[in-house]
């Protein structure tokens, strides 16, 4: 069982670079909450499916580093996407409580993203 929130964290990134939505799950609490620049989410199966919709458009998710405090974690990383957007930068703020995540907050630049929000983020 992983007890450090920056390996936590890790994990659940580790998996989504992998695709592995279901693996994510585990880490994540039923009423957690996810805001981001395009979408906004309550439920870990609302941000599941999103997740699962998201991991189907890029090509790799890099981590480059991870930061982790008493209740919350940071993931920077970097995330290969179609041409033409390519590299896009984000850092995912998270807040545990009991082991489980219950928010993520994300951040990147949204603009490469909106013409593609309705199929990635619905």
């Amino acid at each position: 069982m992983i007890r450090n929130n920056a390996a936590l964290a890790e994990a659940l990134y580790t998996a989504f670079g992998e695709k592995n939505v279901a693996e994510m799950e585990q880490y994540l609490h039923p009423d957690m909450h996810f805001l981001g620049p395009l979408a906004e989410l309550t439920g870990k199966q609302a941000y599941l499916e999103s997740a699962k919709n998201f991991a189907d458009f890029f090509k790799s998710l890099n981590i480059r580093h991870v930061l982790g405090s008493e209740n919350t974690a940071a993931v920077i990383y970097d995330v290969e996407l179609p041409d033409p957007i390519g590299i896009s930068r984000a850092v995912s703020l998270m807040t545990f409580q009991g082991g489980l995540i219950t928010r993520i907050e994300l951040f990147y630049d949204a603009r490469p993203f909106e013409e593609k929000k309705r199929e990635i983020f619905s």
